[in-house]
């Protein structure tokens, strides 16, 4: 009968949703013009009674939208677009197990030309020219090579890092990134049944998102211990990989300086979806929960303009500060330039000598009121970070969101920078890695190898593509770089061939009019790389080093510790993903078989979820017959299915 054939239509789209069968169905369908051809960049928003706020949708390419995991009830659908007439359809009604179809078609608005723009898909990192019709904002006539989803969001194109010959480049010298936002970034888009743009994937923040279980540092007085394991590449047999772990030390709550937080809330129109200020707000609610009276907490907000929503308040004063996050409203443009301008204000006028002062920006990222440009703004954080005050961003939501954005101002602003995409990513931010998040004990933490040319013939650094520094940067107390955190590690990866299996060279390299000959040390040691550590206390303005010469033991990847394998896993996740020419012989079966083996204790289960994403895209491959391409496409092979009679 209809009802099995929809329940059966239902279970298919199970394995590509995630959805959880017996308890929601599914609303999903295709947004087309007057011809019946598709609409991409339409706004769809459902509503309903059972639904705790709207939940948003944007289509893609083809111009398809879904809403899953909706409990049972009956819902209004609304599909809007510049220069369209909007939509409306009320008295849907979804079932239990049922996936139900509703198309819409959306007519011309009667307005007057408008003036014809490139329309960025910043999702693919494409960028196609739109021809100028009239009464339509940059659709139809996209002219390209690519079927990339339309989309606002934006992120830096950062090109992958390639093999070096070390006879020609020994050093290897970055920048530490404790950032975590790709990774929950990414979770966000799988869970949504999409592959994220390349531009999106920074495998160092895959890597860094995990906990590692490395020593801590021997002595109470030093900020880290430095950990490293040799073995062969899981997906190069003929290479090596070198793993290298920085642990920095834990500090207890109780020990925990006081802070002096300026909560730097974005409570504009764009804000006002589900999974951005709602979400915000259950956030840092929890965050106060963990404060006491040594604490100040302030809160700016801005929109069209700035306010300062809440004067500094000890942290006991829980119930005051709770009210006003509860009142927040979003509405209005963004001026976010004068929302920091405003927080870090406030935060220098109350700063504490010996206390944590930090602004903590939450927002989409999409500014667009006064100072909004990434220069003015990356001036802007770097003329106020010799203060003493930190910055640290977290970014919401979708479909406008400004990842390029968001990570330079806590690249610049001496601070961390998490996506929060759930609850429980919101718990781990504010409540499980407080210390990390809160409490710098290190800023300026840099790393530089240099390998043994005659035991290593080229090496890759795997992420930190946009932390590279120069050589001469490392010496420089003058150059910025990372910061870490109370229990924050630092973990990083080389791929590196061996000079046994690399062409014999001579010791030489290929110039026609110089060459670089082996030191005598070069060659008669045993050292595979040398690897130096700065790093300033977060007062102090002159870094201290660590040095280790690193011998070349490797041991087998089976004999390796789960620390290792699990890195290796993340980061051929994060190759595929980007569909890397570096993932050589590795495959999502490969990522599984490693990341199965090593859970270790795995306390907040993040390394399992990790390997339910990494299952989900690999039914993604398998049931809807895709191999790492977008949603969509998969989502139209079973376009028959979606209808409920």
């Amino acid at each position: 009968d209809s009802h099995d054939e929809c329940f059966f239509q239902f279970t298919i789209l199970m394995a590509i949703t995630g959805v959880q069968a017996g308890t929601t169905g599914i609303l999903a369908g295709k947004i087309t013009d007057s011809n019946g051809d598709p609409l991409p960049g339409v706004t769809v928003t459902v509503t309903g009674d059972n639904l705790p706020g709207n939940r948003v949708d944007t289509t893609p390419g083809s111009g398809h939208y879904r809403f899953t995991n909706l409990p049972p009830g009956t819902y209004t659908l609304v599909a809007e677009m510049m220069g369209m007439e909007t939509v409306t359809q009320s008295n849907i009604v979804v079932t239990v197990n049922c996936a139900l179809k509703i198309n819409l078609t959306m007519e011309i608005a009667d307005v007057q030309y408008l003036c014809c723009v490139s329309a960025g898909y910043a999702g693919y990192g494409q960028s196609m020219t739109s021809s100028c019709t009239p009464g339509i904002f940059g659709y139809p006539g996209f002219h390209g090579e690519s079927d990339s989803p339309f989309s606002t969001e934006e992120y830096d194109e950062v090109p992958e890092n390639t093999f070096q010959a070390v006879i020609d480049h020994p050093f290897s010298t970055f920048s530490i990134d404790v950032d975590t936002a790709s990774y929950a970034n990414t979770r966000r888009f799988l869970n949504d049944g999409e592959l994220p743009p390349n531009e999106a994937v920074r495998i160092e923040e895959y890597i860094n998102y995990f906990d590692y279980d490395y020593p801590a540092p021997y002595d109470h007085e030093d900020a880290f211990s430095v950990n490293y394991e040799i073995s062969q590449c899981p997906w190069n047999q003929s290479h090596k990989l070198v793993h290298i772990g920085i642990q920095g030390k834990q500090i207890e709550i109780e020990d925990t300086p006081p802070g002096n937080l300026v909560f730097l809330i974005d409570v504009s129109g764009s804000m006002e979806d589900y999974n951005k200020l709602p979400l915000l707000i259950q956030g840092f609610k929890m965050l106060v929960q963990e404060l006491d009276e040594d604490d100040l907490v302030s809160i700016v907000t801005y929109a069209e303009d700035v306010n300062l929503a809440l004067p500094a308040t000890p942290g006991n004063e829980k119930e005051t500060i709770l009210d006003v996050l509860e009142n927040l409203e979003a509405d209005g443009g963004t001026a976010g330039g004068a929302g920091i301008q405003m927080a870090y204000k406030v935060a220098e006028e109350n700063f504490m000598e010996d206390g944590n002062n930090r602004v903590i920006l939450a927002t989409d990222g999409d500014f667009n009121v006064g100072i909004s440009s990434d220069e003015e703004m990356i001036k802007l954080v770097e003329e106020k970070r010799d203060s003493g005050v930190f910055l640290s961003t977290l970014g919401f939501g979708m479909g406008n969101y400004k990842d390029s954005k968001i990570e330079k101002l806590a690249n610049h602003g001496n601070g961390n920078y998490s996506y929060v995409d759930s609850l429980l990513e919101a718990k781990k931010v504010f409540v499980t890695e407080l210390g990390g998040t809160l409490v710098t004990i290190a800023k300026d933490v840099k790393l530089q190898v240099e390998f043994n040319p005659a035991m290593v013939e080229s090496y890759r650094l795997i992420g930190y593509e946009n932390r590279m520094l120069d050589t001469e940067d490392f010496d420089d107390d003058t150059k910025d770089a990372g910061e870490l955190g109370a229990g924050h590690s630092v973990t990083a990866l080389y791929e590196i061939v061996p000079a046994e299996v690399a062409p014999d060279r001579g010791g030489r390299s290929i110039y026609r009019y110089q060459s670089h000959v082996m030191s005598e040390m070069a060659l008669e040691n045993d050292e595979l790389f040398y690897l130096g550590l700065r790093y300033k206390e977060p007062d102090g303005e002159i870094s201290r080093l660590i040095e280790m010469y690193i011998k070349d033991n490797p041991v087998k990847l089976k004999n390796t510790s789960d620390n290792f394998r699990f890195s290796a896993a993340v980061a051929l996740f994060g190759m595929l993903l980007r569909q890397s020419e570096y993932a050589g012989d590795g495959t999502l079966e490969t990522v599984l078989a490693l990341a199965v083996n090593s859970l270790g204790d795995d306390e907040y289960g993040y390394r399992a979820e990790f390997i339910n994403l990494v299952e989900k895209t690999r039914l993604m491959r398998e049931v809807a017959r895709i191999t790492l391409l977008p949603f969509p496409q998969a989502f139209m092979e079973i376009e028959t299915l979606l209808s409920c009679r």
